[in-house]
């Protein structure tokens, strides 16, 4: 082999893995069996299916296209499934990959792979994890911080032990084949530097596909981190109480044990009811008409302790509406901020109006009040003087759940009350 052919083969078969762990990359099923914790036996081997079907077509485009060596990547492939899924599973990918070679008359295929896959395996029992996630195919960067870390404090670096392995494992392979000529692959050359280069390639090719998808796993984790971090933000912001509505209502049913001990009573079973759905671990969407019921007892704690005659309550409901789901706990906010900065200001107090309707495969969910208004200031200014932090809240739980496909509006107007409006899309809640 010419010393130009093997530098374009080297670079193709840098190429081709980069190619094959994207492309693998990009399946989710390979994403969820290559990044699972544990794995049924099952589950591994259709994950050694992934690795298998491409690879080895691979080897027999190399036995038969000529001068397309770079196709074949079995032995990093080998080395990558003893690390990744251990020996066992590693031998028998390693048997696989050698049958193409069988036909083409290398017999020295089938237990060279076995033994490669079995050293690697091994070697991976002692290797955490985060350890081969890391290697790097930058070869050098990982000799000098191997050099770096072994002035200051010497001890045993896994990783350059593993780069280690995989070019002793390559100096073998081609010292068999050089021993027995067309009994086994291996890219052979006399000249020293190059006869380098191929055992670093080696390595190089198994680091790359590692590069691509710890990656991914990376991205992954801070999806995942970052769905955590939402679902707990959610959970705040959805069991959020403000704590002088509790001090107002015990204060109430306290005033009414005596006189009114009746209603006393309905307004402790209403209150804890509140409570229970505040504190259990519900769903993140619920019917409407569920959201209703939450509110309906929220309303009529809110009545009883300011007079019917001076908090009304008024619904016009769509019953199209009713079975649509929408966020939990998302009207209660928006009608306190409405009963205490709207309506409790003024002398007479007035009314809160539910509206909810159905149209153009969007609902609309509206809260109305004709209070004393919150001025034109925006969310963020309001939530500083203590109004608004429940429309911010019911704001933000909307971001999280649609994104920009939910329209959050407040209109108001001094003197005149304020309009909260909500529009979300009512096929999506239903098929969440």
């Amino acid at each position: 082999m010419t010393h130009t052919l093997l530098l374009i083969t080297l670079l193709v078969k840098l190429g081709v893995a980069a190619a094959v762990a994207s492309a693998l990359a990009r399946s989710h099923t390979f994403q969820r069996l290559l990044f699972a914790e544990h794995r049924r036996h099952r589950q591994t081997a259709a994950m050694l299916a992934f690795f298998l079907v491409p690879l080895t077509l691979g080897v027999w485009v190399r036995t038969a296209v000529p001068n397309f060596l770079a196709a074949d990547i079995s032995f990093e492939a080998v080395i990558l499934l003893g690390l990744l899924v251990g020996p066992g599973w590693a031998m028998l990918g390693g048997a696989v990959l050698s049958v193409p070679a069988l036909f083409h008359h290398e017999f020295l295929a089938l237990p060279f792979n076995m033994v490669l896959g079995l050293s690697a395996g091994i070697f991976g029992r002692f290797v955490e994890m985060e350890e081969i996630w890391s290697f790097t195919p930058l070869i050098d960067l990982s000799l000098y911080r191997w050099v770096r870390r072994n002035l200051s404090k010497p001890r045993i670096d896994r990783q350059i032990l593993m780069l280690f392995l995989i070019v002793a494992m390559e100096v073998v392979r081609e010292w068999l084949a050089r021993l027995y000529p067309r009994r086994l692959f291996a890219l052979n050359t006399d000249v020293w530097g190059f006869r380098i280069l191929v055992w670093l390639c080696a390595p190089m090719v198994v680091g790359i596909a590692l590069k691509v998808w710890n990656a991914l796993r990376i991205e992954i984790k801070l999806e995942e981190q970052k769905r955590l971090l939402l679902e707990a933000r959610l959970d705040a912001l959805q069991r959020q109480i403000n704590p002088h509505f509790l001090f107002n209502t015990l204060n109430s049913i306290a005033s009414l044990v005596r006189v009114k001990p009746k209603l006393a009573r309905e307004m402790t079973v209403k209150l804890a009811s509140i409570l229970r759905a505040l504190l259990k671990d519900h769903d993140t969407y619920v019917p409407l008409r569920e959201e209703l019921a939450f509110t309906d007892d929220y309303l009529d704690i809110e009545v009883v302790r300011f007079g019917s005659e001076k908090l009304r309550v008024e619904k016009e409901i769509d019953p199209r509406t009713l079975d649509v789901l929408v966020p939990s706990i998302l009207l209660q906010p928006l009608i306190e901020n409405s009963i205490k900065h709207g309506l409790e200001p003024r002398i007479h107090g007035g009314t809160i109006t539910l509206r909810s309707q159905l149209a153009g495969g969007r609902v609309t969910i509206e809260v109305a009040d004709d209070g004393v208004g919150m001025g034109a200031r925006p969310l963020s200014a309001l939530a500083r003087t203590g109004a608004g932090i429940g429309l911010r809240n019911v704001r933000e739980r909307l971001e999280v759940l649609y994104g920009n496909q939910a329209r959050f509006e407040v209109v108001s107007h001094p003197g005149r009350g304020t309009l909260v409006s909500i529009e979300i899309p009512a096929n999506l809640a239903e098929a969440t």
